[in-house]
């Protein structure tokens, strides 16, 4: 390792006992996006930088992208693919180097022409997977987007070979958002950085998203942890949390307190990395304010919170995502077709995913103590393993009621509750 590069840096802070906390945060104007960027360095917090591209980039409508750039539309995103060299240059300088790396997040399932751009102008960190990246909302099959992020892999891989250790985020934690049992997740992001490492990547975060239930998220990240010491023992890797990804709380006393507990599970469970969400995410896209807002109250709470990692392998999470992993592996010794095979025959099924390479046969439901469970394990090697409790069929009003049941479990104020005992925000 160089020690130099994005996980270098997130390991520095983790050692010195800081949590990085980072938004997610992308404008189509190159004036707004450096600002954006300065904000987040400037952040009473420990922060990473992010270029959110658009949708025309994502799914590589480039010619879209690039009549934007040239008529002045603005975009949920910056177009880094249609923007010039010299212009995401002056986007980045004096601002991105060792002290303030910067990742490019994108939702790409053919990110190859993204890979392209962000080396070019000397950006070596970005995100996603063959899997995560194309299951939960896109249209391209699954071999396809298993081989773009083989080649996406290799191309990112090179930059290593000349300056800082490239790294590579798996979005596999965060599968449809919610509503995923953390087995699943855990199984999908360790199989994804697998096929990272594989492809020449050294340098790798694993992703989990805060789902129902603390207790369990916890549970979740020392299972992902523990399956990573024992799986990539060659590689530089740390954990990154994702506040939830679901529908928020509509409140501002709710949002906060969501939050705060998104950055407890960061720092108890013993991960590096917050990726944030503000006030605003039931309304509308965040103001650069409203996520530095975010990223200086998470930092707060990560300041208050000790350590406390959970013992791993005797939980019921660890039990179910180390049974699907083994099960992906025995597959093929080609990882990219063990994951297709894997799908094929519904040994990883997501549930509520309509992609046509996923099974759909698993189901979960909330229980009534708030945590995630499957209802049907479909043909996922679980059995005997998972602890499945058929509910009663879900209905369209069921699953509507189940999508918002934390954005309601943190609008309620109780004032018995732990949570309402935050510090002051920003």
């Amino acid at each position: 390792m160089t020690g130099v590069g994005f996980g270098a840096f997130v390991r520095r802070a983790h050692d010195a006992g800081r949590l990085v906390v980072q938004p997610r945060m992308g404008m189509s104007s190159p004036e707004r996006m450096r600002a954006g960027l300065l904000a987040t360095r400037n952040a009473t917090a420990t922060t990473v930088g992010t270029i959110t591209l658009d949708s025309y980039t994502r799914v590589g409508d480039l010619e879209s992208a690039e009549l934007a750039v040239l008529e002045g539309v603005a975009l949920n995103g910056y177009p880094i693919v249609s923007h010039d060299r010299a212009t995401t240059l002056r986007v980045l300088d004096g601002i991105h180097g060792p002290g303030f790396p910067v990742q490019v997040r994108h939702g790409s399932a053919a990110p190859q022409h993204i890979f392209r751009a962000l080396t070019a102008v000397g950006l070596d960190a970005s995100e996603g997977g063959p899997v995560s990246y194309c299951l939960p909302y896109g249209r391209v099959p699954l071999r396809e987007s298993v081989a773009h992020w083989a080649a996406s892999c290799r191309l990112l891989a090179t930059v290593g070979e000349s300056g800082a250790e490239p790294h590579l985020e798996t979005f596999g934690g965060c599968v449809l958002g919610q509503l995923c049992p953390p087995s699943l997740l855990v199984a999908v992001s360790l199989l994804e950085a697998l096929f990272f490492r594989r492809h020449g990547i050294r340098s790798i975060s694993v992703s989990y998203a805060q789902q129902t239930d603390p207790g369990q998220d916890a549970e979740a990240v020392a299972a992902l942890r523990r399956l990573c010491a024992r799986h990539l023992p060659d590689t530089e890797w740390h954990v990154v949390v994702y506040a939830y990804m679901g529908l928020y709380p509509e409140t501002e006393e709710g949002a906060y307190r969501l939050l705060g507990k998104a950055a407890e599970l960061a720092v108890a469970s013993g991960s590096e990395r917050l990726i944030v969400k503000t006030v605003a995410e039931s309304r509308r896209i965040p103001t650069v304010a409203e996520n530095v807002a975010a990223l200086e109250y998470a930092a707060v709470v990560a300041g208050r919170t000790p350590r406390a990692p959970l013992e791993a392998t005797g939980t019921q999470t660890y039990a179910e995502a180390s049974a699907l992993v083994d099960a992906v592996l025995e597959l093929d010794d080609d990882l990219g077709t063990a994951l297709l095979k894997a799908f094929a025959e519904g040994r990883l099924d997501v549930p509520y995913c309509l992609h046509p390479d996923n099974a759909g046969f698993s189901r979960s439901y909330i229980d009534a103590d708030g945590r995630l469970r499957w209802a049907d394990i479909g043909k996922m090697p679980l059995n005997g393993i998972a602890d499945v409790r058929p509910a009663q069929a879900i209905t369209s009003a069921g699953l509507l009621e189940s999508l918002s049941y934390v954005r309601r479990s943190y609008d309620r104020y109780d004032p018995e509750d732990t949570r309402s005992a935050e510090p002051a925000r920003p």
